[in-house]
């Protein structure tokens, strides 16, 4: 097993409840998990949002020093770096999926010998709705983080309205593209609220931390 896992996607792809996810995943089987939140472009969706959360699971979460944590400021902590050397922790990265949030990966590169980098993909978002637009946003994504991306993830979803069917349609799309990318599909991500649904992928469970504020 890989030491560090990055997550990146599209805005609205949910990569940062599977960061968070994964990070609990791991504390399964791991004494010591951290998850780096990265993420420098989504004022939405944080993972520092819920960092009193994840610290009760017993899951170490790095952020900006003091009150810079709660601010929209394109800053990555310095101790993300010693986090992803620190032999004692697996580490996850939520990391922002548009252009200016994935380089960030790149500047990180020389810490990531030893990782696993995912690709969140939603097909009921815009721009990876078809097998063309996730391979687009893939060749784009991984040209300017210069890293190699190892998977797909099918998180296709939409929201608490999400369905079997939903899921499904979206994992025919994605092994399509992941067929011609000749990337392998990580997992189907299936909310906890779905039971049953039958995917051709393996299944990851996740529970909801962030709430879309209305």
């Amino acid at each position: 097993m890989p030491k560090n896992f990055v997550f990146i996607g599209l805005f609205g792809s949910g990569k940062t409840e599977i960061a968070i996810n994964y990070a609990l995943h791991l504390k399964k089987e791991n004494e010591k998990v951290a998850i780096a939140d990265v993420d420098i472009i989504s004022p939405y969706f944080r993972t520092r949002d819920v960092i009193e959360q994840l610290e009760k699971k017993g899951i170490k979460v790095i952020t900006p020093p003091g009150a810079l944590k709660y601010a929209d400021l394109p800053i990555v902590s310095g101790a993300v770096a010693g986090y992803l050397n620190n032999e004692e922790y697996k580490t996850v990265l939520d990391v922002g999926g548009e252009e200016n949030g994935v380089v960030v990966v790149g500047y990180l590169k020389p810490h990531l010998s030893d990782a696993e980098i995912s690709f969140v993909v939603n097909t009921r978002r815009p721009f990876t709705s078809t097998v063309d637009g996730i391979i687009k946003a893939y060749n784009q994504l991984s040209k300017i983080a210069k890293v190699k991306i190892n998977y797909l993830i099918n998180n296709t979803n939409l929201s608490n309205e999400t369905t079997e069917e939903i899921i499904l349609q979206g994992e025919e799309i994605v092994a399509k593209a992941s067929e011609i990318l000749e990337i392998p599909v990580k997992f189907t991500v299936v909310p906890e609220f779905l039971n049953d649904v039958k995917a051709r992928f393996p299944i990851f469970r996740i529970e909801r931390f962030m709430k879309m504020e209305l």
